[in-house]
């Protein structure tokens, strides 16, 4: 009897070998034509010129250039960026927040009553097409455009990160609004209670944690985008970078690289502490 119960042994075989041996074929069937069109040759890097040219060039990296004068123009365009990041994240979540509002369909009222109302949903659909626009165009290209609109400088970078993250937010923020409980906004909602009030009881107590923590991870992203917005004039690290490129200047550019690295770790650091801070509360 025990010998009947015993337990099988195990198969020899990994039961669903064929269909991850298939999906690995499909994939590489797909991929294989994409890499085709990109050109995508990284074993250029490997011939003896390339190996040449990048060896000249990483030795042009030491010693990192340490001058005082240096370093001080460093910390102003270190300050510069952070400034850029925040600023632009500050003004994106002006446009996010109320975007969001008027998205979310849990704050509908004519929604209480079956289906939303021709008006409202013409509202959110119109908000939600704004917002895709908003967030096709990388800050990149903002960028592009409005240094030729306010010119060379900061408020340029402030305004691409404002556009373009302030459709990312608002879409986020209110596809974290649509899966939160609903049941108290509703409540409210069916009592009379206002649409403001609805959201600031209903809903924000159940999903504020998740939207300052995705509010967070977005300034980490702005800290990384301000740099590359200072190539195309925004000001900051970036640009400082690009002028030490163009001059050939090896070592101002370790010194650069070494203190983007260290600030986007600092930043790291600083959002994490903040998720951690959050969940204990």
């Amino acid at each position: 009897m025990s010998a009947g119960l015993a337990a099988a042994p195990p198969a020899r075989r990994d039961p669903a070998w064929s269909g991850r041996l298939a999906m690995a074929i499909a994939v590489a069937l797909v991929l294989w034509p994409l890499l085709v069109a990109t050109e995508f040759t990284p074993w250029t890097m490997l011939d003896a010129h390339s190996l040449r040219v990048t060896g000249r060039f990483l030795g042009e990296f030491y010693p990192p250039a340490l001058s005082a004068e240096f370093l001080e123009l460093v910390a102003h365009a270190t300050g510069r960026t952070i400034a850029i990041a925040t600023c632009g994240v500050a003004l994106a979540l002006v446009l996010a927040i109320p975007l969001s509002l008027v998205s979310t369909a849990a704050l509908s009222v004519s929604r209480l009553s079956g289906r939303m109302a021709p008006v409202p949903f013409a509202v959110r659909l119109c908000t939600r097409v704004l917002m895709v626009g908003l967030r096709t165009v990388p800050e990149l290209v903002w960028a592009l455009v409005l240094v030729r609109v306010v010119g060379l400088g900061p408020t340029s970078g402030v305004l691409a990160i404002a556009l373009t993250y302030g459709g990312l937010l608002g879409k986020v923020y209110g596809e974290i609004l649509e899966s939160a409980d609903a049941h108290a906004a509703r409540s409210l909602l069916v009592n009379g209670s206002g649409r403001l009030a609805a959201f600031l009881h209903g809903l924000l107590p159940n999903a504020s944690a998740e939207l300052c923590s995705y509010t967070l991870y977005r300034w980490e992203c702005a800290i990384r985008s301000s740099v590359i917005l200072g190539f195309v004039g925004a000001g900051g690290l970036g640009q400082m970078m690009d002028t030490s490129v163009k001059m050939l200047a090896g070592n101002e550019v370790a010194t650069l690289l070494l203190v983007f690295v260290g600030l986007v770790a600092l930043a790291d650091l600083a959002s994490a502490a903040a998720r951690r801070a959050l969940r204990e509360d």
